[in-house]
């Protein structure tokens, strides 16, 4: 389980923070993850992940934040009403396993690392694709 990051860590540092400088709201999440892990956003599909050491474990689209879920942690998002994130291909819905953050994420710190690691842990729990 990760905790805050030290106050005074060299990770806080803005080296790591690889953002498209003309998306304020990655810039946020970043800066609100940060509280609990380093991560880094790539610009992916219209959107952005979000990762720690390589693992994606969010992503931003259309200036919404979705955190990683599987079937351990989908109910603390159902209980809250909280949609998965879904795109459409062919006319066809598909949900990803991702659900809209919660309003505390962005306003409670303890929030922020209790949701940072509930993602973290079920993107580390994902099967890997082989390469």
């Amino acid at each position: 389980m990760f905790t805050r990051a030290s106050a005074n860590s060299t990770s806080r540092k803005t080296n790591w923070l690889k953002t498209d400088p003309d998306n304020a709201f990655v810039d946020e999440v970043l800066d609100r993850v940060q509280i609990a892990v380093n991560a880094n956003s790539k610009k992916m599909f219209g959107g952005y992940g979000i990762f720690h050491n390589g693992l994606m474990f969010a992503l931003v689209a259309d200036n919404e934040l979705y955190l990683k879920a599987d079937k351990h942690s989908q109910n603390f998002f159902s209980e809250l009403n909280l949609e998965p994130f879904t795109y459409h291909k062919s006319g066809k819905p598909y949900k990803m396993s991702y659900y809209r953050a919660p309003e505390t994420f962005f306003e409670d710190d303890d929030e922020t690392v209790l949701w940072s690691n509930r993602a973290i842990e079920a993107a580390l729990r994902a099967p890997r694709k082989k390469k």
